[in-house]
């Protein structure tokens, strides 16, 4: 992304979200039985860097919502949703699809579980995008549980166009930014009582529950609260964001650098909060990782940051700007890494080790070292190759030749 097109902040969220995740599944490894007193508060906070989910799905509803606000406000027609197509396919596509089948031939044979009918499906629905609708193909994969959100997204990214659309088929918001915001809201609103409606509807009963049944037994746990529905609502609410970014002047002000300040230091709050509750850290109307204050805070972070005087430039170091541009490797491939050791080296993460703590972040180390290596190849050799593909097909100069 070039410079003057980059808006600040958005790294700096982009890039902890992926560590707050990498830091939830390394503490996951970490038996809690051994650990000191003293660092049992610190170990069970790290556990909830699941909540760097909800940032990622904000961050996506914020950038992406943006053309479409500049598009309604300045009364023009919906931007063209075949670029918008091809553009996220190539995003997302070829990373997802290349982790998931690496992941699907490692359940076979580094796992050795037998090739059965339900397992393919899971892998064809995940390919397909189509596993986010029921808990037995929830998690497509056996040894990549994170994939599971990317098809979440993936339908996140379909429901975006559906509620611009509404919003372009009314003359009145054409032009009129205020009636246009208010008008999301009620698109949000619709989606929260969906999201109620498929509670009621599709609550599951207790046989093969929780995770000590496997990943599909911890699907069976997490839905229906875990759904499509009420995950666009946390990527709406970026939406939101991104609609009252558009609308502020583009001078910056140290009082936004304050309000960045502070609605970090909520959702911080938020996240320091979430022991003792549960794991998921459901919010209101029982939607995962602290809704709405959590994905609320991020928001406002994101308005702030974008117009921030110098927090946001400073907070988009380099190296921070680096972890931001492998991060969709380090959430895809955390996972496989992570399995590969523990099945190789079996005493890894303290589980054999005098002092459990050491041996953890012994791994730790040699862990993350490996993740970013992986990540990085994954985006230069994969993801950058496919992303420029995507941006050729969609340029103006080549469709003109084309026409």
């Amino acid at each position: 992304m070039r410079a003057q097109d980059r808006l600040a902040g958005a790294d700096f969220l982009r890039a902890i979200a992926c560590l707050l995740v990498l830091a939830h599944h390394l503490a996951l490894r970490l038996d809690m039985r051994r650990i000191p007193d003293e660092l049992a508060a610190t170990a069970n906070v790290l556990r909830f860097g699941n909540f760097g989910v909800a940032i990622f799905f904000v961050l996506s509803g914020f950038l992406l919502a943006r053309p479409f606000w500049h598009a309604l406000d300045a009364g023009g027609a919906m931007p063209n949703l075949g670029h918008y197509a091809i553009r996220r396919l190539a995003r997302i596509a070829p990373g997802f699809w290349f982790a998931a089948s690496v992941s699907f031939v490692l359940s076979l044979t580094l796992l050795a579980l037998p090739l059965t009918p339900e397992l393919v499906v899971r892998y064809v629905s995940g390919l397909l995008f189509m596993s986010q609708w029921h808990w037995r193909t929830f998690f497509p994969v056996e040894a990549d549980g994170p994939l599971w959100s990317i098809p979440f997204e993936v339908t996140s990214y379909l429901l975006l166009p559906v509620g611009f659309f509404l919003l372009f088929r009314l003359p009145l918001l054409r032009r009129r930014p205020f009636f246009a915001r208010a008008a999301w809201l009620g698109v949000v609103a619709v989606v929260l009582l969906a999201h109620l409606v498929i509670l009621r509807l599709f609550a599951l009963d207790d046989i093969g529950r929780g995770w000590a049944y496997g990943l599909q037994g911890g699907a069976k746990e997490w839905m229906p609260n875990y759904n499509p529905i009420g995950f666009f609502a946390v990527f709406a609410l970026g939406a939101l964001a991104a609609g009252i970014e558009v609308m502020l002047p583009a001078r910056r002000s140290p009082w936004f650098d304050a309000a960045a300040l502070l609605a970090l230091a909520i959702a911080g709050y938020r996240l320091l909060i979430s022991p003792g509750g549960s794991a998921e850290g459901y919010g209101w109307l029982d939607i995962p990782y602290g809704f709405p204050v959590f994905p609320l805070a991020v928001a406002t972070t994101l308005i702030s940051l974008s117009h921030s005087q110098g927090l946001g430039r400073l907070l988009d170091n380099a190296p921070i700007r680096y972890v931001a541009k492998i991060s969709f490797g380090i959430y895809i491939w955390q996972e496989i890494i992570l399995t590969l050791i523990q099945r190789l080296a079996p005493g890894s993460f303290g589980a054999a080790s005098v002092n459990v703590v050491t041996g953890w972040l012994q791994s730790c180390t040699l862990t993350a070292a490996l993740i970013f290596l992986v990540a990085s190849l994954s985006y230069y050799l994969l993801e950058r190759p496919a992303i420029d593909l995507g941006n050729r097909l969609t340029s103006r100069r080549l469709i003109g030749l084309l026409l």
